[in-house]
């Protein structure tokens, strides 16, 4: 999904639910601080949607503009209907919200998760795949691991986040080791970007547990 696809879904879903504000916490959220984001940041063909004032409406934009509608079947995109529920948040998230607001959204404002929320969101979810997009964050430098690690700090997290959590942590680390003993680099020398350049070699351990 592009810029002017999200756009599209924006408009749609505020007109489905009768509202002027739409919050978008999916991956596609990222398309609100990059709009030229890469392509395997914008995989999904879906965007996780809620009105902004009443995030029990969700169910409309579902039955309008979600999967299987006539929309999906006209567009090859569609909208998830969602609540606040639905991703765990660092504290002040709402605060961070980006907007979109244009001729293509028809007034309609969307409110995309600020990038490093997204990570946390994302990291804390712990699928495989949601891994993998936070490693292209980290891979592409629209998102800070030592920012998201902040965040992280700021998250209240259910007990079943935990292994996640720790999961994030241990990958974080396991990279750092990586960079320091078998690269160029010292503890005081290591930098973000650094880790950026073996996260992949770290996520390959962690599946083939050879490390």
């Amino acid at each position: 999904m592009n810029r002017p696809q999200l756009e599209h879904i924006i408009r749609a879903a505020a007109g489905n639910a009768d509202t002027t504000e739409i919050v978008v916490i999916g991956s596609q959220a990222i398309l609100g601080t990059y709009p030229d984001a890469p392509d395997d940041l914008l995989v999904s063909m879906e965007a996780d949607v809620f009105p902004r004032d009443r995030p029990q409406d969700s169910i409309l934009i579902d039955g309008g503009i979600g999967e299987r509608s006539i929309f999906h079947e006209t567009f090859g995109y569609y909208a998830h209907g969602v609540d606040e529920t639905t991703a765990t948040l660092p504290e002040g998230w709402r605060e961070r919200l980006v907007p979109i607001r244009n001729e293509n959204t028809r007034g309609a404002t969307g409110w995309c998760l600020e990038v490093h929320d997204l990570a946390v969101s994302k990291l804390i979810a712990g699928r495989e795949k949601y891994l993998a997009y936070i490693a292209a964050l980290f891979r592409h430098r629209p998102a800070s691991p030592e920012t998201v690690r902040e965040r992280l700090g700021k998250t209240a997290l259910p007990p079943a986040s935990f292994d996640a959590a720790r999961l994030g942590a241990w990958l974080h680390g396991r990279a750092a080791e990586i960079a320091i003993f078998h690269g160029t680099r010292s503890d005081e020398s290591l930098t973000a970007t650094d880790l950026f350049d073996v996260l992949g070699t770290a996520f390959k351990q962690l599946r083939t547990g050879c490390f």
